[in-house]
């Protein structure tokens, strides 16, 4: 968040739906590489498992040599295997032999009846086998790279299934796939329980120089292997003859029986996932009709009572006005008959307004009504009638959100501040400020100057060029002003270089100069007590002064640039300030050890705060949000927002907050200005500054320019802003 003094800029750098629904569980087969399967030191060979996966393999390659394809990738890093023994066919760059091998292998890649478990799959970027590897645990992940590092045995597993003729040079065949096949068998039913163990076998298999354990176990299965690696293409069996073979004939029908078994065992796999996938969504949609269904009943319950309402309102004013036929003859004037013969309510022009503009937020206006209804209803254990909330606790507040937030419809210019101050090359305003009565405000920015004008005057001039009541040259650049709040004549400063001055308007001159911060001081604010002032500063610290002995009396130490402070308004003891590590901090000043809370929930630095009352506070961030704050019950702990506002733009820049009777008004990056209700996270009204070319006179887009400063003016709905070339505007809310 630095800035040079230097620096013109005003710069610093620095969360309702039906409640936690159950996730739908995905349910994904297993599955795992043949290359990893076939590696792993504790394996023992079972006849029937590796017999079932040698059949599939074959039966995989059988179909494409009866489409006219050779295989080429009959590798095991090329196939993947369920949790069933179901063997699957991928392809992969690692298992590329040549170009058109994977033309071949996209061709053969589809399912018959005969071959259920042939999945063609492509993987773009590495095996499944390494994918399984990382997904382990790091210490045993550590271990299986070091055994089994998949690169080595890719590049090995490469050589071990290249044929003879293929490895002199010679063009693959389905004699080639028959060699492949071979290779596979013998590693099948041979499992290595070491990398060294396994690097001897297969440096001497090319031979077709068997361990004699394997002929001893699997004599079958070797005389099988042995007739499929001749070095001889024209001596090898033929897929057919593979198929036919003695040691698979034998327990063919226990294969079938094993695959009839795996299909039945997927198929109840399948249903079980579909009815989940049922059970979940009739759980949802029970949930859902429960959630409307209690919020048709809120509906109808608050229609009522509203009603109740409305009609006890009208008798009242039908009673006071003394003349019932002359009240029901007004309430009539904008109404008419329709084709049956009832009166239909006439909207008048404004009342089409307002509802246009209920219409164009009414998703807002939803969510904020359901969201303030279900707090309404009181925790289980102290049962309540049915709908039976009590309705002035709820009611009361939305209605009086709903009323303000649609009372007004537009921001209008009452005066326009054109500053003929040629002589800086920025005008920048930084901090603007009503005294007490809002006779007087002030400015103060990057030209080192305060300005304080006259409200009414400034109203009833009809000028261009508006000239100050009263011009103080503060010497250095300014970054907030505060008038004191029972001393109409004081108005306190901070500047860039860290120092915080105390200013008699009436003299123009500097009455208190303190000086204990050591860098930049970014905001200012009195006290109740108007003797006590607070400030903020780069130099991670809010110190609080006596201005009457021109030096601090406290400190408070922070671990980050601290923004912005503020004072609640009718205390002397409670004091907010926003800071750079992106929280809020609320102490009680008779207690600065540790704050009363912390408020987490801003993801950028916290520019603004402002107390709207003694229970809410709200803050500005460059996170491009506002965030409205609980007070009541605060005891050392951290809290989250009550609510965001967005809609405005604020990234980089300090664009001014203020608040006045629950409105919220804020600058944006885009030049205008924003005003919210506290009641709702959406704009209430905006208004844009108008840029107009020097020389031609037109208005024109500049993206530099944002508003700086905003200040409401007490007891009113009126606003002052300034923008970031020193054009300040008074606009009233209509």
């Amino acid at each position: 968040m630095e800035n040079s003094p230097s620096n013109n800029g005003w710069q610093r750098s620095g969360d309702h739906d039906h409640g936690d629904q159950p996730p739908l569980l995905e349910k994904k087969q297993v599955t795992i590489s043949l290359r990893q399967w076939l590696d792993d030191t504790k394996r023992v060979a079972d006849k029937i498992e590796c017999s079932h996966i040698f059949m599939q393999i074959v039966k995989i390659v059988s179909l494409a040599h009866s489409k006219g394809f050779v295989a080429h990738n009959v590798r095991p890093s090329c196939f993947v295997m369920s949790s069933l023994n179901h063997v699957s066919f991928i392809e992969s760059p690692s298992c590329s032999d040549s170009s058109g091998s994977e033309n071949s292998c996209q061709e053969y890649g589809v399912t018959n009846s005969q071959t259920s478990s042939f999945v063609s799959r492509k993987v773009h970027e590495r095996v499944i086998s390494e994918s399984s590897v990382r997904q382990e645990p790091e210490h045993e992940q550590k271990q299986i790279k070091h055994v089994f590092p998949m690169k080595q045995i890719l590049q090995m597993e490469t050589e071990w299934y290249t044929s003879p003729e293929e490895a002199a040079g010679g063009e693959s065949c389905c004699a080639s796939d028959v060699y492949r096949l071979g290779v596979l068998l013998f590693e099948l039913y041979y499992p290595c329980s070491s990398p060294e163990e396994k690097t001897a076998a297969m440096s001497t298999f090319r031979y077709r120089v068997f361990p004699p354990q394997l002929h001893f176990m699997w004599p079958q299965q070797a005389f099988l292997s042995m007739r499929l690696l001749h070095p001889d293409p024209t001596c090898r069996p033929t897929i057919d003859e593979v198929l036919q073979s003695e040691f698979l004939n034998e327990i063919k029908e226990n294969l079938d029986e094993r695959e009839a078994v795996i299909e039945l065992e997927e198929k109840i796999a399948e249903q079980e996932m579909l009815l989940e996938f049922l059970l979940l969504l009739q759980q949802r949609k029970q949930e859902a009709a429960k959630y409307l269904h209690r919020n048709v009943s809120f509906l109808s319950s608050d229609l009522q009572e509203v009603s109740k309402l409305q009609a006890s309102i009208r008798r009242k004013e039908n009673s006071s006005s003394g003349n019932g036929a002359s009240f029901s003859s007004n309430v009539h004037q904008n109404d008419e008959l329709d084709s049956s013969g009832s009166r239909k309510r006439i909207k008048t022009p404004k009342e089409n307004q307002e509802s246009s503009r209920l219409m164009k937020n009414f998703k807002h206006l939803e969510s904020a009504y359901f969201s303030t209804r279900h707090k309404a209803i009181k925790p289980v254990g102290r049962q309540l009638p049915r709908n039976r909330a009590n309705h002035s606790e709820w009611i009361s507040p939305f209605l009086e959100g709903l009323s303000k937030y649609m009372s007004f419809s537009k921001l209008k210019v009452k005066a326009d501040l054109k500053q003929g101050d040629i002589l800086n090359s920025s005008n920048l305003v930084c901090s603007l400020s009503f005294d007490r009565e809002g006779e007087f405000f002030a400015t103060a920015g990057v030209n080192k100057k305060i300005k304080v004008f006259e409200y009414d005057s400034i109203l009833n001039e009809n000028q261009d060029i508006h000239f100050p009541l009263v011009e103080i040259l503060a010497g250095s650049k300014l970054s907030s002003l505060c008038w004191n709040p029972y001393i109409k004549s004081q108005i306190a400063s901070s500047n860039f270089e860290g120092v915080v001055q105390l200013w008699d308007v009436t003299q123009n001159q500097v009455s208190v100069t303190m000086r204990e911060h050591e860098r930049r001081v970014w905001s200012v604010d009195f006290a109740a007590d108007p003797k006590l002032l607070a400030s903020g500063s780069d130099d991670a610290s809010v110190k609080l002064w006596n201005i009457n002995q021109g030096a601090s009396v406290s400190t408070i130490r922070t671990r980050a640039n601290v923004c912005c402070v503020q004072f609640l308004s009718d205390s002397s003891n409670y004091l907010a300030f926003g800071s750079a590590d992106h929280k809020v901090y609320y102490y009680d000043l008779r207690n600065t050890s540790i704050p009363l809370c912390t408020f987490v929930g801003h993801e950028k630095t916290v520019s603004y705060i402002k107390f709207i009352d003694s229970t809410t506070l709200v803050s500005s961030s460059t996170d491009n949000t506002l965030k409205l704050w609980d007070l009541s019950g605060t005891t050392s702990q951290v809290l989250g927002p009550l609510q965001s506002f967005t809609g405005h733009v604020n990234l980089k820049n300090f664009v001014g907050l203020s608040v006045s009777e629950g409105y919220i008004a804020t600058g944006s990056e885009t030049n205008e200005v924003f005003i919210y209700h506290k009641a709702f996270p959406m704009p209430a009204l905006s208004y844009k500054f108008n840029t107009i070319d020097p020389i031609s006179g037109n208005e024109v887009d500049d993206n530099e320019q944002f508003i700086s400063s905003v200040c409401w003016r007490s007891q009113s709905s009126t606003l002052v802003a300034a923008n970031s070339t020193g054009n300040i505007k008074v606009l009233e809310m209509e």
